[in-house]
């Protein structure tokens, strides 16, 4: 439940450098809104929209089609141009990935295409990645992800003879992927365990206003990511609607957004929620240490519904 002092004022140090990468792309001469401002994602070289269409929500419930592919063809023509999705997202049937393809097969050079293996074996994960390439109508993803890294018994798993880094291996080396990375909710230090094993290019963590009151991701992950140069996305931002007791969505995005973060992925029931995002995102400026600070305070009382996913 620490804070600590001298971890907080060298994040706020990586924040900084972070804001300061921003590309404003602010109204053009006759232009009708604002552009999406633009980040680094880490060493891949793709600068990357600082909102991000997440695959859940509307984009992974069953028959859900008329909701769902709108969704997707609006946030391109809004300029979200990171797309992240799994194939775990909407069950055996991955309703998500589904989804995405049907806009993917006539727009596919629009967007950064994240897709990820829950499997931890390097057969299992293949076979797993030539259906997600099949549903998503492309001949190969941008960025592969190991998800939900939970343990320190699945670091070892996908590190054994035939786990899942020799799939992440095979598969680059086919250019079926592009980018190689890794995905966590759960404990910060089995994530950094594994960033200390391989090369990843991306990590995607679960980080909101009530990081800092249990197992902050902020301490020690976020710093390691940084100095190995690795894209970094944030997840949890508004954690399913649990923190919005506490906190106002654009609060919720403008929190993490302020951290030397890439990108946010936020997954919407509806284009007036995707339009909300896109919004808060166009028109951010970081936050300084008292107003993190503010929200941190905001967010404490519900921190633990809002950290569900973390290791007890």
């Amino acid at each position: 439940m620490s804070r600590g002092r001298s971890t907080r004022r060298d994040v706020l140090k990586l924040a900084a450098a972070a804001a300061a990468g921003v590309v404003a792309n602010r109204v053009l001469a006759g232009a009708p809104e604002p552009r999406m401002p633009t980040r680094d994602l880490g060493r891949t070289g793709f600068r990357v929209g600082l909102f991000s269409l997440g695959g859940q929500a509307a984009v992974e419930q069953p028959d859900n089609e008329a909701v769902a592919v709108p969704i997707v063809e609006r946030a391109l023509d809004l300029g979200v141009n990171y797309i992240d999705t799994s194939a775990r997202y909407g069950g055996e049937a991955r309703w998500s990935e589904r989804y995405v393809g049907q806009v993917m097969k006539r727009r596919r050079r629009e967007a950064f295409l994240a897709t990820k293996t829950h499997d931890r074996s390097r057969d299992g994960s293949l076979r797993l990645l030539e259906k997600s390439l099949r549903l998503l109508e492309t001949d190969h993803v941008d960025l592969w992800q190991l998800h939900a890294m939970s343990t320190l018994a699945d670091v070892e798993a996908v590190f054994a003879r035939g786990g899942a880094i020799e799939a992440f291996e095979k598969a680059r080396e086919e250019k079926l992927v592009r980018f190689l990375g890794i995905t966590g909710h759960t404990d910060p230090d089995v994530l950094a365990a594994a960033i200390r094993r391989f090369p990843f290019d991306n990590v995607l963590m679960a980080v909101n206003a009530a990081d800092p009151h249990h197992l902050p991701f902020q301490k020690t992950l976020l710093p390691l990511a940084v100095e190995k140069g690795m894209g970094i996305v944030g997840m949890k931002i508004p954690a399913r609607g649990r923190l919005l007791a506490a906190l106002t969505m654009p609060e919720a995005m403008r929190y993490v957004l302020s951290l030397p973060v890439s990108t946010v992925i936020v997954g919407v029931d509806s284009i007036a929620q995707l339009e909300e995002n896109v919004a808060t995102a166009r028109g951010f400026t970081p936050l300084q240490a008292p107003q993190l600070a503010a929200l941190e305070r905001k967010a404490e009382p519900v921190a633990r519904q809002a950290l569900w996913f973390r290791r007890a």
